[in-house]
């Protein structure tokens, strides 16, 4: 639990909060909607309303196609990737009927895995498509039991409360049957397993102190693997933008800055921040020399420590040397991370005389090991004994969707479920139901290796048999590690079932694909802002579906009605009657504190979002303030209701790949590590013009790719020996796989580091071939699918070391954003 604090401050009689309260205004921030202090529905003409990931827009429609995304006036920094949002509903990659492997159709299921991915599809009605999934749902569960189907859509779907496309497969597979799960995630995949241990939460995920506190309190901000000015662009439901305010703030304070990271972010440019690039992967030996620095020169707060916290005594010998015989010094560091040994010193210092924030990005524990990251840097911020305090501690939300944007006084409205709970006579095999999960990155390992056991998170799971995988709003063939390794896998099913908006990577692999609406085919319902909660808007239709593109809710509403189940699964209600009644629950809810929502009717025909107040605690938000003032009333939700520094629970599970307390593990491969094969680390970074990977197949490629592929960045350095020059296409090359890209010479990297966005679409020259070159530059072409440990199994994206080479062949074309054969 946290508390808002208000914070003391001292100084002139022009207080820091009246100095910023009148940048706010100078910037054109306080009469935002975001400050809204009632429940009020604005008004406006200017467009059709509607929202999605990348904020609230109006679609302008002329003679029925829509011609514009213009931002809502609300929105304090639109995304510049709305004119790819917009082109998602015509470009030349969008799906626009049912589809069908020739193979698979004319041969039966499992036939010509090989040829998955080379096209020959064949044109099919929705009724023979409906018929032809339905009755393949019922053969695998019969032919291989109900775990040999895998509800996989994993991945970031569309916003809204009811056309959620993952909830409701589910919500089919539920009401029809069972299947196998997926627990997890690829983003925070080690440090949501990690955190409940060491901080009793889902921290990643949870409110962190507001740039407004910040502005006011903090006196050295430090941004370790995070870039909130890039990944804010996004939220999982819809963007609120309210980062660029918050940043705004801090630079109007004049807060130092300081970031720690391979690549100069736009976060650190816009901050002027130090820019600070250790090598990747050696974030935990550097805070531990940090760590000894602050021990051995007595500035660590050891009353905080004895209070707050279990452990230190345990974590303390390690630390020492005491344990090991090697002493984590910031000599011993600085020969790990490549920084000098007084930089790491001189950072000790400076943040233990400072209030200072330690903002942790979700990259970092994206590696071999990478529990290990939260871990250290909570240990870290603890001997400095300044969590809970205004403007100091740790924060682990900053990175994305504008974490620290104060969270607003609004109802949560609550999503169509999936039907876990009910219970249907006419559902045939819900007696044969046994609830079957899988950490969510070791898919591939699933397909390859039925009935392996494997260790996660201080239990044995057996992996199942997987005869079926069915997605609808994620792209594995993006997200998912080692490409290659996963193609053996995909030979594996017998059916691959995708509902998408476009031909990915993973529809141009699929067996069945079937076209699903864009959010702006279809109305929905949905909330601003995953932390501020600032507004509730009408996510409205902004034009009738294009070519035969259904909506997610009816695909499998009709799939219900073919195997017995239509009416439970629609409740006999339409799409309006469902967003009316999400809409009423929360009138409810709001009503209950003290606030009228307008009837569902004004909201609707508003045009406008519904705004929520903020309470002046709230914009002052500090997190674990509560707990600071009374660890015993107000525990954390660890064994011991503190934070813990040594884990009993982990030490019980005896991995020897995740101790009970934070430590150096060197990874499997690194940059100058002791077995690194390749000379070059390979940065995966989050896109600056799509999201993961949608918006890749529009317009918005055009403002980023070099002859015609993928960007590759790397810093001059390791250009010139190379005899490579600005705009060559390269190959980039390990043993896992090799790709094609455009390179950019850039001193924005680090010497021995190149960055490939993630997302771009995978385009194999022979779709046939395992370990054909991907011709576009799908950097997942090149990374590892190693777990991080036994613990959390998450996946190991920023693993990875590759070379650079001149590419002086024929270029081969890129095919990927084409219609495929049929």
């Amino acid at each position: 639990m946290t508390k808002n604090c208000e914070p003391k401050l001292n100084g002139p009689s022009l207080s820091k909060r009246t100095f910023l309260k009148g940048s706010a205004a100078a910037l054109g921030l306080a009469s935002l909607p975001l400050f809204a202090r009632g429940a009020v529905a604005q008004t406006g003409t200017q467009g059709v309303l509607s929202g999605c990931h990348w904020g609230v827009f109006y679609g302008v429609v002329e003679d029925g196609r829509a011609v514009e995304f213009k931002p809502w006036e609300g929105d304090p920094h639109p995304s510049p990737q709305l004119p790819g949002v917009l082109d998602s509903l015509y470009s030349e990659s969008r799906i626009r009927y049912p589809m069908v492997r020739r193979a698979w159709l004319e041969q039966g299921p499992g036939a010509d895995p090989d040829g998955r991915g080379a096209g020959d599809f064949v044109r099919v009605s929705w009724e023979q498509a409906i018929e032809l999934v339905a009755n393949e749902i019922v053969r695998v569960r019969e032919t291989y039991g109900q775990q040999a189907l895998f509800a996989g859509s994993y991945g970031w779907k569309s916003p809204g409360k009811l056309h959620n496309c993952q909830t409701l497969l589910r919500r089919m597979l539920n009401l029809t049957g069972s299947y196998t799960n997926s627990t997890g995630d690829y983003s925070t995949g080690a440090a949501q397993v990690i955190l409940p241990y060491v901080s009793g939460s889902l921290e990643v995920y949870e409110q962190c102190t507001t740039w407004n506190n910040l502005a006011e309190n903090c006196e050295l901000m430090v941004f370790w693997g995070c870039n909130p000015l890039n990944n804010s662009q996004i939220s999982w439901q819809v963007a609120d933008h309210g980062a660029w305010p918050g940043v705004a703030l801090m630079k109007a304070a004049g807060t130092p800055v300081i970031c720690i990271d391979p690549v100069r972010t736009e976060t650190c440019a816009e901050l002027n921040g130090e820019w600070l690039a250790p090598r990747p992967q050696t974030d935990v030996a550097m805070m531990l020399g940090i760590a000894h620095t602050l021990y051995e020169e007595g500035l660590h707060d050891q009353e905080f420590l004895d209070r707050y916290t279990s452990g230190f005594d345990k974590f303390l010998p390690y630390l020492l040397g005491q344990s090991d015989g090697t002493p984590k010094t910031a000599d011993w560091a600085a020969e790990i991370c490549g920084l000098p040994a007084d930089t790491l010193r001189d950072l000790a210092r400076r943040f233990a005389g400072n209030r200072t924030m330690l903002a942790l990005g979700y990259s970092t524990q994206r590696q071999h090991h990478g529990e290990q990251v939260h871990w250290m840097l909570i240990t870290m911020a603890a001997m400095l004994g300044q969590i809970g305090l205004p403007g100091g501690g740790y924060g682990l939300s900053y990175h994305y969707s504008s974490g620290g944007s104060p969270t607003h006084t609004t109802p949560i409205l609550k999503a169509i479920d999936d039907a876990s709970g009910q219970a249907n006579e006419g559902a045939a095999w819900l007696a044969q139901s046994g609830a079957v999960s899988i950490p969510v990155s070791r898919l591939v390992e699933t397909l390859l290796n039925p009935g392996k056991t494997m260790q996660f998170n201080g239990h044995e799971i057996e992996l199942p048999l997987v005869k079926m995988a069915y997605w609808a709003g994620g792209n594995p063939f993006s997200h998912q590690q080692d490409r290659n390794e996963m193609l053996r896998a995909w030979r594996e099913l017998d059916t691959f079932v995708v509902h998408d908006v476009q031909w990915t990577a993973s529809a141009r692999h699929a067996d069945i694909v079937l076209p699903a609406t864009t959010s702006y085919e279809r109305n929905d319902i949905e909330q601003v802002g995953d932390y501020a909660l600032s507004h509730i808007v009408p996510m409205k239709k902004v034009v009738d579906p294009v070519f035969e593109a259904r909506s997610d809710f009816d695909i499998f509403a009709a799939i219900s009605e073919q195997l017995g189940q239509g009416y439970a699964f629609t409740q006999g209600l339409t799409e309006m009657d469902w967003i009316r009644n999400i809409y009423e629950a929360a009138k409810i809810e709001s009503r209950a504190k003290g606030m009228e929502m307008p009837v569902f009717e004004v909201f609707w025909d508003s045009n406008k979002p519904l705004a929520f107040p903020v309470t002046e605690a709230q914009e002052e938000f500090v997190r674990h303030a509560d707990f600071r003032e009374d660890p015993l009333l107000n525990a954390l939700g660890t064994a011991s209701g503190k934070f813990e520094l040594f884990s009993t629970a982990i030490e019980r599970y005896g991995y020897d790949d995740c101790p009970p307390h934070a430590t150096w593990m060197e990874p499997i491969e690194r940059l100058a590590g002791p077995t690194t094969q390749y000379p070059l680390h390979l940065a995966a970074n989050h896109p600056q013009m799509r999201l993961h990977s949608q918006l890749c197949g529009t317009v918005n490629r055009e403002s980023y790719q070099i002859a015609g592929r993928e960007p590759c960045w790397m810093n001059p350095a390791d250009a010139e020996p190379r005899g490579l020059k600005d705009g060559d296409v390269v190959r980039v090359f390990n043993d896992r796989g090799q790709l094609l890209a455009g390179l950019k010479i850039t001193d924005e990297i680090m010497p021995g580091v190149i960055r490939i966005n993630e997302g771009g679409w995978f385009d194999p020259e022979n779709p046939r071939q395992i370990g054909s070159l991907c011709v576009y530059g799908d950097v997942n072409t090149l990374t590892t699918g190693i777990a991080t440990s036994k613990l959390a199994q998450g996946n190991c994206g920023h693993t990875g070391v590759a070379d650079v080479e001149r590419f002086d062949g024929p270029l081969p074309p890129v095919t990927v954003f084409s219609q495929p054969a049929s």
